[in-house]
């Protein structure tokens, strides 16, 4: 029996469903019950009747699904897959700087439980802007200075930006959108707004994504240039193969690609690596959090 069809049997004995996050490899994409951003992803396990969650993605997104599933056993199948901004950001300086400005916090999903637990809401990309909105008296956002960036365009309220980062989109320069001009002429270019201002500039659709994925499908185009993780293009060629999708090679998120078949593998085999947060934590973060998800995308 093969690598996917021990995952399918042991998925079947343990009442498992596997959720994938869009930047994962093409084979772990492809044994996913549920690939997604992270808001598609955070909806489908606040909602799933699943006994397990294997859940492919960072930590942070781990822990999102153990919070809306308090009573669930959620598995993440690569201890070491840890989002590096999520790690950005810790709750004993964010408290400090609450306490002192007297302002709600806004914490983009890409966060510790801990985190979460302080935030009055949290957003992710897709609904960011629609969530700053909603808080006219200002807010303090956390941790991607990128997004609050692209969010301030949109939006008159204050806003105090946590110098936090992707490396991932960090890495993508205005030049390497040129280049990929100069190669595919007729291309819509595509920008997670994780990406540098700069980079955002030069986009013809800005998107989570989920967006990207959607406004693909939507599209006359048939070509386009994807700012963001190249696990990506996987899932859109795949999805529209009458379509072209050209990708930064070198945007790969080396944490996301921790997670293979085998990692997926063991996780079910031995039940491992099970998510566990103290309850506290889990009451209060699990509002801001619901409250994302009321929110729906922008």
């Amino acid at each position: 029996m093969d690598k996917i069809e021990k995952i399918k049997k042991l998925k079947k004995e343990r009442n498992a469903i596997i959720l994938a996050h869009n930047y994962q490899r093409p084979e772990v994409q492809d044994v996913a019950d549920y690939i997604g951003d992270s808001l598609g992803l955070a909806i489908e396990a606040s909602k799933t009747d699943a006994s397990v969650i294997v859940f492919c993605g960072v930590d942070f997104m781990a822990e999102s699904a153990k919070i809306l599933n308090p009573d669930k056993i959620v598995l993440h199948p690569e201890k070491h897959a840890r989002c590096p901004m999520a790690a950005m950001v810790d709750a004993v300086a964010l408290k400090k700087l609450k306490e002192e400005k007297k302002m709600d916090v806004v914490a983009y999903v890409n966060t510790t439980a801990e985190v979460k637990a302080i935030a009055d809401m949290c957003c992710t990309s897709a609904n960011a802007v629609k969530v700053v909105k909603s808080m006219p008296d200002g807010v303090i956002f956390v941790p991607d200075e990128n997004l609050g960036k692209y969010v301030k365009r949109f939006v008159d309220n204050e806003m105090i930006l946590w110098p936090g980062f992707c490396p991932t989109h960090q890495a993508m320069s205005p030049e390497d959108i040129i280049e990929m001009k100069k190669e595919h002429p007729h291309a819509v270019v595509m920008a997670h707004p994780e990406c540098m201002p700069d980079v955002i500039d030069l986009a013809d659709k800005v998107a989570s994504t989920e967006g990207m994925v959607k406004y693909a499908k939507e599209s006359d185009a048939k070509e386009f240039i994807v700012a963001t993780e190249i696990g990506l293009c996987y899932r859109m060629k795949k999805e529209m193969p009458d379509k072209e999708f050209y990708c930064i090679s070198h945007a790969v998120c080396p944490t996301m690609k921790k997670i293979t078949l085998d990692s997926v593998l063991r996780s079910l085999e031995k039940m491992q690596y099970e998510v566990k947060i103290p309850e506290d934590v889990i009451e209060r973060a699990r509002k801001p959090l619901m409250k994302m998800i009321e929110m729906g995308r922008d």
